[in-house]
């Protein structure tokens, strides 16, 4: 398992009162945030874990060997590993070439985004703990995506976003908002792979009701919106994880000037201080990937 080397400093290292933002640095803080991920997405969500899987109660693949693993921690709970109350997989293109692949390819044709010259970054597998999905929490988790964004030049970030549930005639609202006013530009555009695509235009464009399509929209895929992403062509569903995802692309440069300023060039507040509505939120969805991103 790659970690980070510290002997540097920490690219990212958040505080607000007892909670610390950083990546992980031993291979037992990325057990628990495997376990965290267990918690959220076999216990409280509707994924169907395998043996091995429920064995060992933590939500582990491939790709977590070649990833960072962002961690919020809450010091309070002791110094170790039982202290990660929040997490997100992050994925750049070395990472990518080492393990062979990213995430997303299991769904998406992502050949575009490959073809982008600058460094670019999956995300998947966010999820905080119940009692700690607040405003302030999600802002710092946040924050340290921005961080971890400029520390290493990224200009795109995508992930495979869920909305809950299998069929997507159930969600023709929302699938068909983000289709007829979200879609990447061509040349930024991913596509399902051809054997696992589901058309998101599902609904007659005078039955698009924006204000109630963004209600049905999971928490985390407004905040991708807020911050100018777009989705790609085609849902797919998993069944695995009882979702039905779409692929959202972020370009750096695009990201509005609210956010900007508030990621960028604010300090995070303290905690319990931070807006609610300001931000991004992953609420009670496991972030990209079918479980959030990547």
């Amino acid at each position: 398992m790659v970690l980070l080397d510290t002997t540097e400093g920490r690219p990212i290292e958040e505080r607000s009162n007892n909670i610390v933002l950083r990546l992980a640095e031993s291979a037992a803080e990325v057990r628990a945030a495997q376990a965290l991920r267990y918690r959220i997405f076999y216990r409280d969500m509707a994924a169907k874990p395998s043996a091995e899987v429920a064995a060992l109660e933590r939500d582990f693949d491939e790709f977590d060997d070649y990833c960072d693993h962002l961690l919020m921690l809450d010091q309070s709970l002791g110094g170790g590993p039982e202290s990660v109350i929040g997490t997100y997989r992050l994925m750049r293109r070395e990472a990518a070439a080492r393990c062979g692949r990213f995430y997303s390819a299991d769904e998406y044709d992502i050949s575009k985004l490959l073809d982008h010259p600058g460094e670019i970054l999956e995300l998947g597998r966010s999820c905080i703990d119940p009692d700690y999905r607040k405003g302030w929490a999600m802002q710092l988790l946040w924050k340290g995506i921005v961080a971890y964004v400029m520390t290493y030049d990224v200009e795109l970030m995508f992930g495979c976003a869920s909305l809950p549930g299998t069929d997507p005639q159930a969600l023709a609202l929302p699938l068909s908002y983000l289709y007829r006013h979200h879609l990447a530009p061509e040349d930024l555009r991913p596509r399902a792979v051809a054997s696992r695509y589901q058309a998101m235009d599902l609904a007659q464009e005078e039955d698009i009701l924006p204000r109630q399509a963004l209600r049905e929209m999971p928490p985390l895929i407004k905040g991708y919106l807020r911050l100018g992403g777009y989705v790609g062509d085609g849902a797919v569903v998993d069944h695995e994880f009882g979702t039905t995802d779409v692929c959202v692309v972020v370009q750096m440069a695009s990201v509005t000037g609210k956010y900007r300023r508030h990621y960028i060039g604010d300090e995070v507040k303290r905690a319990g201080e931070a807006p609610v509505e300001t931000l991004p939120t992953s609420g009670d969805q496991p972030a990209t990937d079918g479980q959030d991103d990547g």
